[in-house]
Protein backbone atom coordinates (compact mmCIF):
# COMPACT_ATOMS: atom_id res chain seq x y z
CA UNK A 1 0.00 0.00 0.00
CA UNK A 2 1.11 3.96 -0.80
CA UNK A 3 1.27 4.69 3.34
CA UNK A 4 2.53 8.39 2.65
CA UNK A 5 3.24 10.72 -0.27
CA UNK A 6 4.90 14.34 0.03
CA UNK A 7 4.80 17.10 -2.50
CA UNK A 8 7.18 20.31 -2.96
CA UNK A 9 7.14 22.69 -4.81
CA UNK A 10 4.52 20.65 -7.85
CA UNK A 11 2.72 22.92 -9.62
CA UNK A 12 0.65 24.82 -7.35
CA UNK A 13 1.35 22.49 -4.29
CA UNK A 14 4.31 24.52 -2.21
CA UNK A 15 4.69 21.66 0.44
CA UNK A 16 2.08 18.93 1.26
CA UNK A 17 2.00 15.14 2.40
CA UNK A 18 -0.78 12.87 2.58
CA UNK A 19 -1.03 9.44 5.09
CA UNK A 20 -3.02 7.27 3.11
CA UNK A 21 -4.92 4.36 5.00
CA UNK A 22 -5.36 0.98 3.94
CA UNK A 23 -8.69 0.70 2.55
CA UNK A 24 -10.55 2.93 0.60
CA UNK A 25 -9.70 6.43 0.28
CA UNK A 26 -11.58 9.36 -1.45
CA UNK A 27 -9.91 12.91 -2.87
CA UNK A 28 -12.53 15.40 -3.20
CA UNK A 29 -12.39 19.03 -3.73
CA UNK A 30 -13.84 21.79 -6.39
CA UNK A 31 -13.32 21.63 -9.86
CA UNK A 32 -9.98 23.24 -10.52
CA UNK A 33 -9.00 23.13 -7.08
CA UNK A 34 -5.78 20.67 -8.01
CA UNK A 35 -6.91 17.16 -7.44
CA UNK A 36 -5.22 16.36 -10.97
CA UNK A 37 -1.51 17.18 -8.80
CA UNK A 38 -1.99 14.36 -6.99
CA UNK A 39 -2.26 12.03 -10.60
CA UNK A 40 0.63 13.92 -11.85
CA UNK A 41 2.42 12.95 -8.79
CA UNK A 42 1.77 9.48 -8.89
CA UNK A 43 2.72 9.48 -12.31
CA UNK A 44 6.11 11.10 -12.11
CA UNK A 45 6.50 8.18 -8.86
CA UNK A 46 5.64 5.47 -11.88
CA UNK A 47 8.60 6.53 -13.52
CA UNK A 48 7.04 9.24 -16.18
CA UNK A 49 9.25 11.76 -17.27
CA UNK A 50 9.41 14.74 -15.72
CA UNK A 51 9.26 18.57 -17.19
CA UNK A 52 10.33 21.75 -15.73
CA UNK A 53 7.16 23.57 -15.93
CA UNK A 54 5.62 20.82 -13.01
CA UNK A 55 8.03 22.81 -10.83
CA UNK A 56 5.92 25.54 -8.83
CA UNK A 57 6.61 29.04 -10.30
CA UNK A 58 9.67 30.98 -7.84
CA UNK A 59 11.13 27.25 -7.21
CA UNK A 60 14.27 25.93 -8.47
CA UNK A 61 13.01 22.37 -8.21
CA UNK A 62 10.46 20.27 -6.50
CA UNK A 63 10.54 16.83 -5.12
CA UNK A 64 8.32 13.86 -4.81
CA UNK A 65 8.03 11.17 -1.46
CA UNK A 66 6.53 8.37 -1.11
CA UNK A 67 6.84 5.27 1.09
CA UNK A 68 5.44 1.89 -0.06
CA UNK A 69 4.44 -1.03 1.90
CA UNK A 70 4.93 -4.45 0.08
CA UNK A 71 2.30 -6.94 0.20
CA UNK A 72 3.78 -10.51 0.45
CA UNK A 73 2.09 -11.72 -2.95
CA UNK A 74 4.14 -8.77 -4.59
CA UNK A 75 7.27 -8.89 -2.88
CA UNK A 76 8.98 -11.59 -5.04
CA UNK A 77 8.24 -9.73 -8.59
CA UNK A 78 9.29 -6.31 -6.55
CA UNK A 79 12.62 -8.06 -5.56
CA UNK A 80 13.08 -9.22 -9.22
CA UNK A 81 13.15 -5.41 -10.36
CA UNK A 82 15.27 -4.47 -7.36
CA UNK A 83 17.81 -7.21 -7.77
CA UNK A 84 18.77 -6.97 -11.44
CA UNK A 85 19.36 -3.25 -10.93
CA UNK A 86 21.37 -3.63 -7.61
CA UNK A 87 23.77 -6.12 -6.44
CA UNK A 88 22.57 -5.54 -2.81
CA UNK A 89 18.94 -6.65 -2.64
CA UNK A 90 16.20 -4.40 -0.72
CA UNK A 91 14.56 -5.74 3.08
CA UNK A 92 11.11 -5.17 1.27
CA UNK A 93 9.87 -5.72 5.26
CA UNK A 94 10.90 -2.62 6.04
CA UNK A 95 9.03 -0.51 3.14
CA UNK A 96 10.06 1.14 -0.61
CA UNK A 97 10.57 4.90 0.26
CA UNK A 98 10.63 6.21 -3.94
CA UNK A 99 11.87 9.64 -4.48
CA UNK A 100 12.10 12.14 -7.21
CA UNK A 101 14.47 15.17 -7.58
CA UNK A 102 13.30 17.24 -10.24
CA UNK A 103 15.33 20.52 -11.73
CA UNK A 104 15.27 22.97 -14.83
CA UNK A 105 17.41 20.56 -16.22
CA UNK A 106 17.01 17.46 -15.60
CA UNK A 107 15.85 14.92 -12.24
CA UNK A 108 17.00 12.53 -10.52
CA UNK A 109 15.42 9.15 -8.58
CA UNK A 110 15.90 6.91 -5.94
CA UNK A 111 14.86 4.39 -4.13
CA UNK A 112 15.68 3.30 -0.66
CA UNK A 113 18.55 6.57 -0.86
CA UNK A 114 19.94 4.63 -3.93
CA UNK A 115 20.00 6.26 -7.52
CA UNK A 116 17.92 4.32 -9.89
CA UNK A 117 16.75 4.82 -13.67
CA UNK A 118 13.29 5.71 -14.78
CA UNK A 119 12.94 2.21 -16.08
CA UNK A 120 13.34 1.04 -13.13
CA UNK A 121 10.39 3.22 -11.52
CA UNK A 122 8.31 2.31 -14.45
CA UNK A 123 8.49 -1.49 -13.91
CA UNK A 124 7.77 -1.17 -10.27
CA UNK A 125 4.86 1.35 -10.89
CA UNK A 126 3.44 -1.15 -12.94
CA UNK A 127 3.24 -4.40 -10.75
CA UNK A 128 2.49 -1.69 -8.03
CA UNK A 129 0.10 0.77 -9.00
CA UNK A 130 -2.66 0.36 -11.27
CA UNK A 131 -4.14 4.15 -12.83
CA UNK A 132 -7.58 3.81 -14.17
CA UNK A 133 -8.46 7.96 -15.63
CA UNK A 134 -8.39 9.12 -19.06
CA UNK A 135 -5.00 8.59 -21.42
CA UNK A 136 -3.77 6.52 -18.29
CA UNK A 137 -2.71 3.14 -19.01
CA UNK A 138 -4.59 0.30 -17.36
CA UNK A 139 -2.47 -3.22 -17.10
CA UNK A 140 -5.91 -4.78 -17.74
CA UNK A 141 -5.86 -3.32 -20.91
CA UNK A 142 -3.27 -5.65 -22.91
CA UNK A 143 -4.34 -8.60 -23.83
CA UNK A 144 -1.23 -10.41 -21.87
CA UNK A 145 -2.21 -9.05 -18.61
CA UNK A 146 -5.72 -10.20 -19.64
CA UNK A 147 -4.47 -14.02 -20.04
CA UNK A 148 -2.73 -14.08 -17.06
CA UNK A 149 -5.18 -12.45 -14.75
CA UNK A 150 -7.85 -15.00 -16.22
CA UNK A 151 -5.45 -17.95 -15.23
CA UNK A 152 -5.34 -16.48 -11.58
CA UNK A 153 -9.04 -16.38 -11.55
CA UNK A 154 -9.65 -20.14 -12.68
CA UNK A 155 -6.55 -20.95 -9.99
CA UNK A 156 -4.69 -22.63 -13.05
CA UNK A 157 -1.29 -22.20 -11.63
CA UNK A 158 -1.01 -26.58 -11.61
CA UNK A 159 -2.07 -26.70 -15.62
CA UNK A 160 0.59 -23.86 -16.04
CA UNK A 161 3.64 -25.10 -14.41
CA UNK A 162 2.93 -28.76 -16.31
CA UNK A 163 2.40 -26.59 -19.89
CA UNK A 164 5.91 -24.12 -18.81
CA UNK A 165 7.81 -27.32 -18.21
CA UNK A 166 7.11 -29.29 -21.21
CA UNK A 167 7.68 -25.97 -23.08
CA UNK A 168 11.44 -25.80 -21.98
CA UNK A 169 12.35 -29.20 -22.55
CA UNK A 170 10.89 -28.75 -25.78
CA UNK A 171 13.13 -25.39 -26.19
CA UNK A 172 15.89 -27.32 -24.86
CA UNK A 173 16.05 -30.25 -27.15
CA UNK A 174 15.38 -27.67 -30.48
CA UNK A 175 18.63 -25.82 -28.68
CA UNK A 176 20.50 -28.52 -29.45
CA UNK A 177 19.55 -29.66 -32.61
CA UNK A 178 19.53 -26.05 -34.13
CA UNK A 179 23.89 -26.53 -32.59
CA UNK A 180 23.92 -29.95 -34.12
CA UNK A 181 23.01 -28.63 -37.63
CA UNK A 182 24.73 -25.80 -37.31
CA UNK A 183 27.96 -27.64 -36.22
CA UNK A 184 27.83 -30.53 -38.92
CA UNK A 185 30.20 -29.82 -42.20
CA UNK A 186 28.51 -29.66 -45.72
CA UNK A 187 29.50 -32.32 -48.02
CA UNK A 188 32.33 -30.13 -49.82
CA UNK A 189 33.80 -29.42 -45.94
CA UNK A 190 33.65 -32.90 -45.53
CA UNK A 191 35.60 -33.90 -48.55
CA UNK A 192 38.36 -31.32 -47.21
CA UNK A 193 38.15 -32.88 -43.58
CA UNK A 194 38.67 -36.33 -45.30
CA UNK A 195 42.01 -35.28 -47.40
CA UNK A 196 43.37 -33.03 -44.12
CA UNK A 197 42.60 -36.73 -41.84
CA UNK A 198 44.15 -39.08 -44.79
CA UNK A 199 46.95 -37.02 -44.88
CA UNK A 200 47.79 -37.03 -41.41
CA UNK A 201 47.00 -40.82 -41.16
CA UNK A 202 49.01 -41.90 -43.47
CA UNK A 203 51.90 -39.56 -42.01
CA UNK A 204 51.19 -41.43 -38.95
CA UNK A 205 53.03 -39.43 -36.39
CA UNK A 206 53.57 -40.78 -32.89
CA UNK A 207 53.50 -39.08 -29.46
CA UNK A 208 56.87 -36.76 -28.61
CA UNK A 209 58.33 -38.29 -32.15
CA UNK A 210 59.07 -34.95 -33.22
CA UNK A 211 61.33 -34.05 -29.88
CA UNK A 212 63.10 -37.89 -30.27
CA UNK A 213 63.66 -37.60 -33.64
CA UNK A 214 65.40 -34.21 -32.98
CA UNK A 215 67.79 -35.61 -30.85
CA UNK A 216 68.49 -38.39 -32.76
CA UNK A 217 69.32 -36.30 -35.93
CA UNK A 218 71.36 -33.74 -33.94
CA UNK A 219 73.46 -36.44 -32.68
CA UNK A 220 73.56 -37.96 -36.21
CA UNK A 221 74.71 -34.35 -37.73
CA UNK A 222 77.97 -35.10 -35.51
CA UNK A 223 78.44 -38.64 -35.80
CA UNK A 224 82.02 -38.78 -36.98
CA UNK A 225 82.89 -36.33 -34.27
CA UNK A 226 81.35 -38.60 -31.37
CA UNK A 227 83.22 -41.62 -32.82
CA UNK A 228 86.52 -39.97 -33.71
CA UNK A 229 86.82 -38.12 -29.63
CA UNK A 230 85.23 -42.04 -28.30
CA UNK A 231 87.96 -43.70 -29.88
CA UNK A 232 90.90 -41.15 -28.56
CA UNK A 233 89.26 -41.25 -24.92
CA UNK A 234 89.40 -45.00 -24.83
CA UNK A 235 92.78 -45.21 -26.39
CA UNK A 236 94.22 -42.84 -24.14
CA UNK A 237 92.52 -44.94 -20.88
CA UNK A 238 93.43 -48.34 -21.84
CA UNK A 239 95.62 -48.20 -25.17
CA UNK A 240 98.68 -49.85 -26.07
CA UNK A 241 100.62 -46.69 -25.89
CA UNK A 242 103.18 -46.35 -23.13
CA UNK A 243 101.07 -42.83 -21.55
CA UNK A 244 97.86 -44.46 -21.68
CA UNK A 245 96.48 -44.41 -17.88
CA UNK A 246 96.01 -48.39 -18.04
CA UNK A 247 99.44 -48.51 -18.72
CA UNK A 248 100.30 -45.92 -15.64
CA UNK A 249 98.26 -47.85 -13.75
CA UNK A 250 100.30 -50.54 -14.06
CA UNK A 251 103.36 -49.16 -13.15
CA UNK A 252 102.08 -47.71 -9.92
CA UNK A 253 100.33 -50.91 -8.65
CA UNK A 254 103.93 -51.97 -8.97
CA UNK A 255 104.60 -49.90 -6.39
CA UNK A 256 102.25 -50.51 -4.17
CA UNK A 257 103.16 -54.23 -4.25
CA UNK A 258 106.38 -53.29 -3.61
CA UNK A 259 105.03 -50.78 -0.83
CA UNK A 260 102.84 -54.22 0.63
CA UNK A 261 106.02 -55.61 0.96
CA UNK A 262 107.76 -53.19 3.71
CA UNK A 263 104.09 -51.58 5.08
CA UNK A 264 101.83 -54.66 5.46
CA UNK A 265 99.61 -52.67 7.42
CA UNK A 266 98.29 -49.99 4.92
CA UNK A 267 100.07 -51.72 1.64
CA UNK A 268 96.78 -54.01 1.22
CA UNK A 269 94.12 -50.44 1.54
CA UNK A 270 96.28 -48.73 -1.46
CA UNK A 271 96.25 -52.17 -3.66
CA UNK A 272 92.83 -52.42 -3.08
CA UNK A 273 91.84 -48.80 -4.11
CA UNK A 274 94.25 -49.39 -6.75
CA UNK A 275 92.32 -51.76 -8.28
CA UNK A 276 88.81 -50.14 -7.73
CA UNK A 277 90.45 -47.24 -9.83
CA UNK A 278 91.46 -49.66 -13.01
CA UNK A 279 88.41 -50.81 -12.98
CA UNK A 280 86.27 -48.02 -13.28
CA UNK A 281 88.98 -46.88 -16.14
CA UNK A 282 88.07 -50.03 -17.89
CA UNK A 283 84.51 -49.51 -17.46
CA UNK A 284 84.01 -46.01 -18.92
CA UNK A 285 86.87 -47.16 -22.02
CA UNK A 286 84.03 -50.14 -22.39
CA UNK A 287 81.15 -47.37 -22.78
CA UNK A 288 83.00 -45.21 -24.67
CA UNK A 289 83.40 -47.93 -27.72
CA UNK A 290 80.12 -48.55 -27.16
CA UNK A 291 78.63 -45.43 -27.42
CA UNK A 292 80.74 -44.74 -30.99
CA UNK A 293 79.32 -48.14 -32.12
CA UNK A 294 75.60 -46.50 -31.79
CA UNK A 295 76.61 -43.44 -33.39
CA UNK A 296 78.07 -45.13 -36.10
CA UNK A 297 75.11 -44.71 -38.86
CA UNK A 298 74.73 -44.77 -42.67
CA UNK A 299 74.30 -42.41 -44.93
CA UNK A 300 70.81 -43.73 -46.23
CA UNK A 301 69.94 -44.03 -42.87
CA UNK A 302 70.45 -40.24 -42.03
CA UNK A 303 68.25 -38.98 -45.60
CA UNK A 304 65.59 -40.98 -43.77
CA UNK A 305 65.44 -39.05 -40.63
CA UNK A 306 65.93 -35.69 -42.38
CA UNK A 307 62.72 -36.70 -44.71
CA UNK A 308 60.61 -37.83 -41.68
CA UNK A 309 61.71 -34.69 -40.06
CA UNK A 310 60.17 -32.99 -42.77
CA UNK A 311 56.95 -34.61 -42.97
CA UNK A 312 56.55 -34.11 -39.41
CA UNK A 313 57.39 -30.31 -39.81
CA UNK A 314 54.98 -29.95 -42.15
CA UNK A 315 51.92 -31.44 -40.50
CA UNK A 316 52.93 -29.00 -37.76
CA UNK A 317 52.75 -25.96 -39.90
CA UNK A 318 49.06 -26.82 -41.12
CA UNK A 319 47.67 -28.55 -38.20
CA UNK A 320 49.96 -27.60 -35.13
CA UNK A 321 52.13 -26.03 -33.94
CA UNK A 322 52.89 -29.06 -32.07
CA UNK A 323 52.40 -32.42 -32.76
CA UNK A 324 50.18 -33.08 -29.86
CA UNK A 325 47.98 -30.63 -31.70
CA UNK A 326 48.14 -32.32 -34.96
CA UNK A 327 46.85 -35.86 -33.34
CA UNK A 328 44.07 -33.67 -31.17
CA UNK A 329 42.97 -32.21 -34.85
CA UNK A 330 42.80 -35.49 -36.35
CA UNK A 331 40.35 -36.59 -33.55
CA UNK A 332 38.33 -33.31 -33.90
CA UNK A 333 38.42 -34.35 -37.84
CA UNK A 334 37.36 -37.55 -37.21
CA UNK A 335 34.65 -36.75 -34.97
CA UNK A 336 33.34 -33.81 -37.81
CA UNK A 337 33.76 -36.81 -40.41
CA UNK A 338 31.48 -39.08 -37.90
CA UNK A 339 29.26 -36.38 -37.38
CA UNK A 340 28.51 -36.24 -41.13
CA UNK A 341 28.49 -39.73 -42.07
CA UNK A 342 25.76 -40.38 -39.12
CA UNK A 343 23.81 -37.12 -39.86
CA UNK A 344 20.67 -39.30 -41.20
CA UNK A 345 20.72 -40.84 -37.83
CA UNK A 346 21.60 -37.92 -35.67
CA UNK A 347 18.65 -36.81 -37.15
CA UNK A 348 16.13 -39.02 -36.97
CA UNK A 349 16.97 -39.12 -33.21
CA UNK A 350 16.33 -35.90 -32.91
CA UNK A 351 12.90 -35.69 -34.85
CA UNK A 352 12.01 -38.21 -32.40
CA UNK A 353 12.70 -36.52 -29.39
CA UNK A 354 11.24 -33.06 -30.56
CA UNK A 355 7.99 -34.62 -31.66
CA UNK A 356 8.02 -36.55 -27.85
CA UNK A 357 8.42 -33.33 -26.43
CA UNK A 358 5.92 -31.10 -28.57
CA UNK A 359 3.33 -33.80 -28.04
CA UNK A 360 3.49 -33.78 -23.98
CA UNK A 361 3.83 -29.79 -24.57
CA UNK A 362 0.58 -29.76 -26.36
CA UNK A 363 -1.31 -32.00 -24.71
CA UNK A 364 -0.46 -29.73 -21.56
CA UNK A 365 -1.21 -26.45 -23.35
CA UNK A 366 -4.89 -28.26 -24.77
CA UNK A 367 -5.76 -29.02 -21.30
CA UNK A 368 -4.82 -25.62 -20.26
CA UNK A 369 -6.67 -24.05 -22.83
CA UNK A 370 -9.84 -26.06 -21.78
CA UNK A 371 -9.67 -24.70 -18.57
CA UNK A 372 -9.11 -21.36 -19.72
CA UNK A 373 -12.38 -22.07 -21.35
CA UNK A 374 -14.09 -23.17 -18.50
CA UNK A 375 -12.78 -20.68 -16.12
CA UNK A 376 -13.67 -17.67 -18.93
CA UNK A 377 -17.53 -18.29 -18.50
CA UNK A 378 -17.40 -18.05 -14.87
CA UNK A 379 -15.42 -14.87 -14.67
CA UNK A 380 -18.13 -13.18 -18.11
CA UNK A 381 -20.97 -14.34 -15.60
CA UNK A 382 -18.95 -12.17 -12.66
CA UNK A 383 -18.13 -9.63 -14.42
CA UNK A 384 -22.17 -9.34 -16.15
CA UNK A 385 -23.35 -9.24 -12.30
CA UNK A 386 -20.70 -6.28 -11.23
CA UNK A 387 -21.13 -3.99 -14.31
CA UNK A 388 -24.95 -4.28 -13.35
CA UNK A 389 -24.63 -2.94 -9.20
CA UNK A 390 -22.46 0.16 -11.24
CA UNK A 391 -24.87 1.94 -13.94
CA UNK A 392 -24.48 -1.00 -17.10
CA UNK A 393 -28.11 -2.72 -16.42
CA UNK A 394 -27.58 -4.67 -19.63
CA UNK A 395 -24.15 -4.81 -20.47
CA UNK A 396 -22.29 -7.21 -22.28
CA UNK A 397 -19.43 -9.37 -21.53
CA UNK A 398 -17.39 -11.85 -23.81
CA UNK A 399 -13.80 -13.19 -23.64
CA UNK A 400 -12.47 -14.02 -27.58
CA UNK A 401 -9.83 -16.83 -27.59
CA UNK A 402 -7.26 -17.10 -31.08
CA UNK A 403 -4.41 -19.44 -31.26
CA UNK A 404 -1.16 -18.05 -30.36
CA UNK A 405 2.09 -19.35 -31.42
CA UNK A 406 3.34 -21.97 -29.04
CA UNK A 407 5.14 -20.62 -25.96
CA UNK A 408 5.74 -21.73 -21.94
CA UNK A 409 2.47 -19.93 -21.36
CA UNK A 410 -0.21 -22.44 -23.92
CA UNK A 411 -1.07 -21.31 -27.40
CA UNK A 412 -3.78 -19.01 -26.26
CA UNK A 413 -4.26 -15.67 -26.74
CA UNK A 414 -7.79 -13.79 -25.38
CA UNK A 415 -9.47 -10.52 -25.41
CA UNK A 416 -11.66 -9.10 -23.29
CA UNK A 417 -15.09 -7.64 -25.22
CA UNK A 418 -17.56 -5.40 -23.54
CA UNK A 419 -20.59 -3.71 -24.95
CA UNK A 420 -22.44 -0.87 -22.38
CA UNK A 421 -25.86 -1.16 -24.17
CA UNK A 422 -28.11 -3.76 -25.76
CA UNK A 423 -27.76 -3.90 -29.51
CA UNK A 424 -23.94 -2.37 -29.56
CA UNK A 425 -21.41 -4.75 -30.96
CA UNK A 426 -19.02 -6.40 -28.26
CA UNK A 427 -15.58 -4.63 -29.14
CA UNK A 428 -12.18 -5.29 -27.39
CA UNK A 429 -11.94 -3.47 -23.39
CA UNK A 430 -9.32 -1.45 -25.17
CA UNK A 431 -11.53 0.42 -27.13
CA UNK A 432 -14.43 1.74 -24.73
CA UNK A 433 -14.13 5.12 -25.64
CA UNK A 434 -15.18 6.71 -22.07
CA UNK A 435 -12.64 7.16 -19.61
CA UNK A 436 -15.73 7.06 -16.64
CA UNK A 437 -17.23 3.82 -18.57
CA UNK A 438 -13.99 2.29 -18.76
CA UNK A 439 -13.11 2.90 -15.49
CA UNK A 440 -16.40 1.69 -13.94
CA UNK A 441 -15.30 -1.55 -16.09
CA UNK A 442 -12.24 -1.66 -14.56
CA UNK A 443 -13.84 -1.12 -11.13
CA UNK A 444 -16.24 -4.22 -11.72
CA UNK A 445 -13.11 -6.05 -13.30
CA UNK A 446 -10.80 -5.80 -10.19
CA UNK A 447 -14.19 -6.17 -7.95
CA UNK A 448 -14.33 -9.44 -9.11
CA UNK A 449 -10.91 -10.56 -9.37
CA UNK A 450 -9.53 -8.58 -5.71
CA UNK A 451 -8.51 -11.79 -4.56
CA UNK A 452 -6.46 -13.05 -7.90
CA UNK A 453 -4.83 -9.66 -9.00
CA UNK A 454 -1.11 -9.07 -7.68
CA UNK A 455 -1.40 -5.35 -8.50
CA UNK A 456 -1.49 -3.73 -4.44
CA UNK A 457 -2.79 0.19 -4.92
CA UNK A 458 -5.58 0.95 -7.75
CA UNK A 459 -6.51 4.68 -8.29
CA UNK A 460 -9.67 5.62 -9.68
CA UNK A 461 -10.65 9.26 -11.55
CA UNK A 462 -13.43 10.26 -13.15
CA UNK A 463 -15.06 6.72 -12.20
CA UNK A 464 -18.19 8.98 -11.57
CA UNK A 465 -18.83 10.14 -14.53
CA UNK A 466 -22.33 10.94 -16.09
CA UNK A 467 -24.06 8.86 -13.22
CA UNK A 468 -25.98 9.71 -9.94
CA UNK A 469 -28.50 8.43 -7.67
CA UNK A 470 -28.60 4.74 -6.85
CA UNK A 471 -25.63 4.05 -9.01
CA UNK A 472 -23.32 6.07 -7.94
CA UNK A 473 -24.28 5.00 -4.51
CA UNK A 474 -23.19 1.68 -5.31
CA UNK A 475 -20.01 2.78 -7.17
CA UNK A 476 -19.35 4.06 -3.36
CA UNK A 477 -19.79 0.50 -2.50
CA UNK A 478 -18.32 -1.42 -4.76
CA UNK A 479 -15.10 0.47 -3.95
CA UNK A 480 -15.21 0.19 -0.40
CA UNK A 481 -15.76 -3.76 -1.19
CA UNK A 482 -12.52 -3.59 -3.12
CA UNK A 483 -10.83 -1.87 -0.43
CA UNK A 484 -10.90 -5.51 1.87
CA UNK A 485 -8.35 -6.40 -0.62
CA UNK A 486 -6.17 -3.50 -2.04
CA UNK A 487 -5.95 -0.20 -1.48
CA UNK A 488 -8.32 1.86 -2.98
CA UNK A 489 -7.66 6.11 -3.89
CA UNK A 490 -10.48 7.47 -5.60
CA UNK A 491 -10.91 11.12 -7.04
CA UNK A 492 -14.38 11.67 -7.15
CA UNK A 493 -17.20 14.07 -7.36
CA UNK A 494 -20.20 12.53 -5.98
CA UNK A 495 -20.84 12.48 -2.55
CA UNK A 496 -22.25 8.98 -2.45
CA UNK A 497 -18.88 7.12 -3.75
CA UNK A 498 -17.30 9.29 -1.30
CA UNK A 499 -18.91 9.28 2.39
CA UNK A 500 -18.44 5.08 1.69
CA UNK A 501 -14.51 6.19 2.27
CA UNK A 502 -12.64 4.83 5.15
CA UNK A 503 -10.71 8.01 4.35
CA UNK A 504 -10.94 11.09 3.13
CA UNK A 505 -8.99 14.28 1.77
CA UNK A 506 -9.88 17.63 0.64
CA UNK A 507 -7.87 19.17 -2.18
CA UNK A 508 -8.39 23.09 -1.92
CA UNK A 509 -6.88 25.81 -3.58
CA UNK A 510 -6.26 29.76 -1.74
CA UNK A 511 -5.24 32.89 -3.09
CA UNK A 512 -1.88 33.77 -1.97
CA UNK A 513 0.18 36.85 -1.94
CA UNK A 514 -0.81 37.07 -5.79
CA UNK A 515 -0.88 33.63 -6.55
CA UNK A 516 -2.82 30.21 -5.99
CA UNK A 517 -1.96 27.25 -3.80
CA UNK A 518 -3.29 23.59 -3.48
CA UNK A 519 -3.25 22.26 -0.26
CA UNK A 520 -4.25 18.39 0.33
CA UNK A 521 -5.63 17.74 4.08
CA UNK A 522 -6.91 14.59 5.66
CA UNK A 523 -10.64 15.18 7.00
CA UNK A 524 -11.52 15.17 10.12
CA UNK A 525 -15.47 13.57 10.76
CA UNK A 526 -17.08 17.09 11.58
CA UNK A 527 -14.64 18.54 8.13
CA UNK A 528 -15.99 15.22 6.41
CA UNK A 529 -19.57 16.21 7.13
CA UNK A 530 -18.96 19.56 5.78
CA UNK A 531 -17.34 18.43 2.69
CA UNK A 532 -20.18 15.85 1.88
CA UNK A 533 -22.64 18.57 2.32
CA UNK A 534 -20.82 20.81 -0.31
CA UNK A 535 -20.84 18.10 -2.80
CA UNK A 536 -24.24 17.52 -2.25
CA UNK A 537 -24.72 21.34 -2.99
CA UNK A 538 -24.77 22.99 -0.07
CA UNK A 539 -27.59 24.36 2.79
CA UNK A 540 -29.31 22.95 5.69
CA UNK A 541 -31.12 20.43 3.50
CA UNK A 542 -27.88 19.09 2.52
CA UNK A 543 -25.92 19.36 5.83
CA UNK A 544 -28.75 16.95 6.71
CA UNK A 545 -28.68 14.56 3.90
CA UNK A 546 -24.55 14.50 4.37
CA UNK A 547 -25.52 13.40 7.76
CA UNK A 548 -27.70 10.77 6.81
CA UNK A 549 -25.27 8.86 4.12
CA UNK A 550 -22.33 8.77 6.35
CA UNK A 551 -24.87 7.13 9.14
CA UNK A 552 -25.13 4.87 6.71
Amino acid sequence: MLKWMKLRNLALVEEAEAEFGAGFNAITGETGAGKSVIMGAVSLLMGARADHSAIRAGADRCEISAEFQIPDYARETVSAILEAEAAEPEDLSEGLLIRRVITKTGSRNFINGSPVTLPVLHRLGECLIDVHAANATQSLLKSSEQLAVLDRFGKLAEWKEKTKTNWETLSGIRKEKEEFLASMPSAEETERLRRDASEIRNAGPEPGEDDALSKRHALASHARTVIELAYRAGEALTGDAENSISSVLGDIRRMLLDLERVDPESGPLFLEQMEDISEKVSSLSASLASRAAEVDIDEAEFQAMEERMRVLQTLKRRYGPGLDDVLAHLDELEKRIGMYDDAALLREQFEKRENEALTLWRKAAEALSAKRKEAAKKLVDSLAAETAKLGFLRAGFDIAFAEAPGGPGGMDRIEILFSANPGTPLRPLRDTASSGEIARVMLAVKTVLAEADTIPILIFDEIDANIGGETAARVGGELAKLGKHKQVICISHLAQAARCAETHFLVSKTPEEGTARTRIRRLEPKERLAEIARMLGGGKAALEHARELLKK
